[in-house]
C-alpha cells in the first residue's frame, strides 16, 4: 500500500471516528477475506426457530463473598450512557479475525454463545478497551453494554432472530424523549432463551431505523444505520445483552454471549479481596508468550452491572488468540501472576483472593447443598 493511500486511509479514519480517532489511525491491516453476513428477508408473522439447548442447572446457592443481591432498584441517574471517554489504549496489532463460529455455540454446559457480531465481518466488530461491560468513565455511572468502533452510516445488524420490541427515541425512560441518552435505538426480544429467561439486545446512538416495533427479524439481518445520536462524543454502536426484561438494570457482559472468532477464547475472572469483597476498577495485564502481544483489561465497577451465574465475573475481555499467556494483577503493593491457556472457542478462568493468590480452576457445578471450598493456595508473585 503507498504512503499516499496510508495517509488517506488515516485521514478518512480520524475524521469519522470521533473520540476513538487515536485509535482510528492505527487500524490499517487488512482484514480476514470472511464474507459479510448476507441480508434475510423480513418475515412478519411469527417464526420460532428451534432454541438452544440449555440444561438447566439446580438452584445455586452462594459462595463465600459473593455478590449481594439487590432488593431494591436504584432511581436512574438522568444521563447514564454521557460519558466523558479517557485516552483511547493502544489498538491490537492486527485488525484482522478469523471468522466466527456459528450460532448457537456451546462449547460447555456453562457457556452461552448465542448471538454473531451487531456488525459485518469486514467491518471492526469488536468492543474498544477502554470501552467494556462494567467500565466507569463519570463517578457513579457505569457502562452496561460494549462500544463498537463505526463510522456513521454502517449497517447494524440483528444479533440474533426475534421480534422488535423498541425503535426510536426514549429507550431509557420508555417513553418518546429525543433527549434520551441511548439516542435512536432498537430492543429486540429474542425467540430464544436462557434457562427459562428472555433475552433482549439493544443497538444504541443510531443515525437510521429501518424496522418497526412488532416486526420480526432474522439473525444478520439489517435492522438500521450506526450513528452518533443521543449521549456520545463520537461515532459508535453501543451494544447490549439483557435477560428476563428489557430494563437498563439487569444487564450481562455481551462478551460473554457474542460467538468468538474461530481459534480464538475469552478470559472471565472474579478477583476478590482478602476478606472476600469484589475488586473494582482493578487493571489486569495480559501478555501473549508467543507474541508478546499485551492486553489490559479492568475489572467491573460497582453498579448497575451483573455477573454470569456460574462464572459470577467481574472481569471479561474477549477475542484472545488461542494460546499461552501470564497475567498479571497488582494488590495491596505485591504484583500477582499466573500462567493461563486461552482455549479456541471457550471461556478460560481464573479467580483471585487477595493475599490467598490466583486459583485456575473453574467453578464448582452449583448444587442445591453446595458449599464454597476452602481457599490454600499461596500466592505467586513478581518483583
Amino acid at each position: 500500500m503507498s504512503r499516499l493511500v496510508r495517509s488517506a486511509i488515516v485521514a478518512l479514519l480520524i475524521l469519522v471516528s470521533g473520540c476513538q480517532a487515536n485509535q482510528a489511525a492505527n487500524l490499517l491491516t487488512d482484514f480476514a477475506s470472511e464474507p459479510a453476513l448476507e441480508p434475510t428477508a423480513t418475515v412478519f408473522e411469527e417464526v420460532i426457530p428451534p432454541t438452544p439447548t440449555v440444561v438447566l442447572l439446580p438452584e445455586q446457592a452462594s459462595w463465600e463473598g459473593s455478590d449481594p443481591v439487590p432488593q431494591t432498584i436504584p432511581s436512574p441517574v438522568s444521563d447514564p450512557l454521557r460519558f466523558v471517554f479517557p485516552t483511547p489504549g493502544p489498538v491490537p496489532v492486527s485488525a484482522w479475525r478469523p471468522p466466527l463460529y456459528p450460532t448457537p455455540w456451546e462449547p460447555t454446559l456453562y457457556d452461552h454463545f448465542y448471538f454473531s457480531r451487531p456488525i459485518a465481518a469486514d467491518e471492526i466488530n469488536w468492543p474498544l478497551a477502554d470501552y467494556r461491560y462494567g467500565g466507569m468513565f463519570l463517578p457513579g455511572v457505569i457502562h452496561t453494554g460494549i462500544d463498537i468502533p463505526i463510522k456513521v452510516g454502517t449497517p447494524v445488524l440483528a444479533a440474533g432472530s426475534g421480534r422488535v420490541t423498541w425503535a426510536g427515541y426514549g429507550l431509557y425512560h420508555g417513553v418518546e424523549d429525543a433527549t434520551d441518552p441511548y439516542g435512536l435505538a432498537i430492543t429486540i426480544k429474542h425467540d430464544f432463551g436462557f434457562q427459562g429467561d428472555t433475552l433482549y439486545t439493544v443497538y444504541g446512538h443510531l443515525s437510521r431505523i429501518d424496522v418497526l416495533v412488532g416486526q420480526y427479524v432474522a439473525a444478520g439481518e439489517m435492522i438500521g444505520l450506526s450513528g452518533d445520536t443521543g449521549k456520545v462524543t463520537g461515532p459508535h454502536l453501543h451494544f447490549e445483552v439483557r435477560i428476563g426484561n428489557n430494563n437498563f438494570f439487569v444487564s450481562r457482559n455481551p462478551e460473554l454471549w457474542l460467538a468468538p472468532p474461530q481459534g480464538w477464547g475469552i478470559l472471565a475472572a472474579r478477583l476478590l479481596t482478602t476478606g472476600g469483597n469484589l475488586l473494582n476498577g482493578v487493571t489486569v495485564t495480559i501478555r501473549s508468550k508467543q507474541t508478546n502481544q499485551t492486553w489490559y483489561v479492568k475489572s467491573y465497577h460497582q453498579g448497575a452491572v451483573n455477573s454470569d451465574p456460574y462464572y459470577r465475573e467481574n472481569l471479561v475481555i474477549g477475542d484472545l488468540p488461542a494460546g499461552e499467556y501470564v497475567v498479571w494483577l497488582p494488590y495491596e503493593g505485591t504484583t500477582y501472576n499466573t500462567d493461563i491457556t486461552i482455549s479456541p472457542g471457550m471461556v478460560s478462568y481464573f479467580s483471585f483472593r487477595g493475599k490467598n493468590g490466583i486459583k485456575t480452576e473453574f467453578p464448582p457445578t452449583p448444587t442445591p447443598i453446595f458449599t464454597p471450598p476452602v481457599e490454600t493456595n499461596t500466592p505467586t508473585s513478581t518483583p
